[in-house]
């Protein structure tokens, strides 16, 4: 299973319009576009998975660049996320570090 990263696309674009595009080299099993958590709005981006690593490569090299909804794609294999680390905030002490806070003394 080969998993792809398509971005720069169109709030317009659909799952049909993924699935009907990707499948032109081969079979996809998933299309998720990604929607904003809060309002429910496609976010600009979406992933595809293949099954067939060769058809997934074809794929890419020949949607990488091309126009859908008249927004040019970029696509790629999709990474893996980052394990650990929370990423941002105050870190464990929630911005009471020294000379933060009531002091003790």
């Amino acid at each position: 299973m080969t998993n792809i990263f398509v971005g720069n696309l169109s709030y317009q674009t659909t799952q049909d319009d993924l699935h009907a595009a990707f499948s032109n080299y081969g079979t996809v099993e998933r299309v998720s576009v990604v929607t904003d958590r809060d309002s429910g709005q496609p976010r600009g981006f979406a992933f595809v998975e293949m099954t067939n690593r060769s058809e997934a490569e074809a794929a890419i090299a020949q949607l990488n660049g091309s126009d859908l909804n008249g927004r040019t794609l970029n696509v790629n294999e999709a990474r893996p996320k980052p394990q650990g680390g929370s990423g941002g905030g105050y870190g464990g002490n929630r911005g009471r570090g020294p000379g933060r806070g009531r002091s003790r003394w």
